[in-house]
């Protein structure tokens, strides 16, 4: 089964074509996906649609990139929504070095908070890491975090890759991959093993090689497979069945209810 592990499917973007992209989801084979949220006030439309689409898992969290609309007294809430919208995840939290960021020090309280709370509720994480995994493995330490989840988009070393796993994590796969010029991100993919990874598309962003300026879905984690499949030397059925097997064991509640 062909599973997107992370995908914005709530974003407004996909309102006018969402059902339609579901139906060609299916088509193609790709039958789950899990979708984090961004932000407190996305929290209810996302319940409302992963209450409609049997097919979807959520994740409730404040993402690091947009603490400026967000306060700390949502972190409160936080887990209430998870425990009444039955999360397999808390997320998309963590911490972004990006220029433009928050400042760093509000990331890592926010963080540190939901892992708090995420440990309370003996929930895996959706981690975001962008130029910020050595902090990230600090938070990690200082919470004893210890139930794991999926580093989204992962694009560090085989040695920060074998510290996420060491800690119970698995790797998002995405469009990165499809970029012949991804050269470090290709032997660390083919240097990893199979029991490490899982794919994802980040829709609507990170589009694939070749679909530049597009509105990326989830529609590309076929091709996503397909490339994962070239650079390891395996067949597309073995990288399938791997990953939804990756999948569930992070998330071991996720074939409830799937179709």
């Amino acid at each position: 089964m062909l599973i997107d592990s992370h995908c914005h499917f709530d974003f407004d973007i996909f309102d006018d074509q969402r059902d339609v992209l579901m139906t060609q989801c299916e088509n193609h084979g790709v039958l789950g996906f899990l979708v984090p949220a961004t932000t407190c006030l996305s929290w209810s439309k996302l319940q409302a649609l992963a209450a409609h689409y049997p097919q979807w898992r959520a994740a409730y969290g404040l993402h690091p990139y947009f603490l400026r609309e967000s306060q700390l007294a949502e972190i409160d809430l936080l887990g209430d929504q998870c425990e009444a919208a039955q999360a397999i995840a808390v997320g998309e939290i963590g911490l972004d070095c990006w220029p433009g960021s928050v400042d760093i020090n509000i990331q890592i309280d926010f963080f540190s908070r939901q892992l708090l709370v995420a440990k309370s509720l003996n929930l895996p994480v959706i981690l975001h890491a962008r130029k910020s995994y050595d902090l990230v493995f600090k938070c990690l330490r200082e919470t004893k975090f210890k139930r794991g989840g999926i580093v989204h988009a992962f694009n560090g070393s085989l040695e920060q890759a074998k510290r996420f796993i060491d800690l119970g994590f698995v790797l998002g796969v995405g469009g990165t991959i499809t970029y012949s010029r991804a050269k470090k991100a290709h032997r660390v993919l083919n240097a990893l093993e199979r029991s490490a990874f899982v794919l994802e598309t980040d829709s609507p962003d990170m589009p694939l090689n070749g679909f530049q300026g597009q509105i990326n879905t989830p529609l590309s984690i076929p091709i996503i497979a397909e490339h994962v499949a070239q650079i390891r030397g395996e067949t597309e059925r073995q990288i399938t069945a791997q990953t939804y097997a990756n999948l569930l064991r992070v998330f071991p509640k996720w074939h409830e209810g799937l179709l």
